[in-house]
């Protein structure tokens, strides 16, 4: 037996919070739904009384939350990557219902680390955060008053994340070994390499790539290549950037 937790593969990261107390009202959610993993990048205030104070009976957590500057810093590692946005984006990603992303998360933390991120309270996620997500997911809200405080967000999410995982250990034949898919690192070297082949053969200028790059992000992260397809595609990339330079 294991005393491995199965939400303790699964990261809360929260962006740029500008008030504390937002932390530990976030803090005070997770527990509730049993998680205590939180990632905050480059919080505004952090550690402050008003995070203590709105973590009210999770204030055990705060000595465990993990500061970083970036979010590439925050996910770094993880297999699957998830970010919250409303879905009206110039270039629209694969979206997901909070229902969905609760499986999805679940099904993919049996095999590596995955990752919930939460954007800036009054500013969300830059596109080029959101850019570094597999998926977006949407809170089903009232189109009239869509706005959520992001611990109530936070709240949903885990409530999600923790129904899916009972429903996992009620029904476990319905689950099989999970497919081993790249990191976020093996991610990027991927898309450097891709970026630099294209350059070689003229498809992009490498100085002003326009919105190719972009929509190839959106592409690979959609498809989800596996582990070995990653490893066939670079190998591709590589003879072609040979056969460039000899030419």
């Amino acid at each position: 037996m294991t005393d491995h937790h199965p939400f303790d593969s699964i990261r809360i990261v929260m962006l740029r919070t500008w008030h504390p107390g937002n932390i530990g009202s976030a803090l005070r959610a997770m527990k509730t739904m049993g998680f205590s993993r939180l990632i905050l990048v480059a919080p505004n205030q952090f550690p402050h009384e008003d995070t203590v104070t709105m973590a009210a009976g999770a204030d055990d957590l705060i000595d465990h939350v993990e500061v970083v500057n970036s979010l590439e810093e925050a996910i770094a590692g993880c297999n699957l990557v998830v970010g919250t946005s409303a879905r009206s984006r110039s270039f629209p990603w694969p979206m997901l219902t909070s229902r969905e992303c609760g499986e999805k998360l679940v099904a993919e933390a049996q095999g590596g680390e995955v990752a919930l991120v939460f954007g800036q309270e009054t500013s969300g996620m830059t596109n080029e955060e959101l850019q570094l997500c597999h998926f977006h997911v949407s809170i089903d809200a009232n189109p009239d008053y869509p706005v959520l405080n992001v611990a109530s967000a936070v709240q949903i999410l885990c409530y999600e994340i923790r129904q899916a995982s009972l429903a996992l250990e009620s029904q476990p034949a319905e689950y099989t070994d999970p497919v081993p898919y790249p990191d976020t690192r093996q991610m990027e070297q991927f898309y450097d390499q891709l970026e630099l082949a294209l350059g070689d053969i003229h498809f992009i200028i490498r100085q002003h790539p326009g919105k190719v790059m972009t929509k190839l992000h959106r592409f690979f992260n959609r498809a989800r290549p596996e582990q070995e397809e990653l490893n066939i595609l670079r190998g591709i990339l590589s003879r072609i950037r040979q056969n460039a330079k000899v030419k």
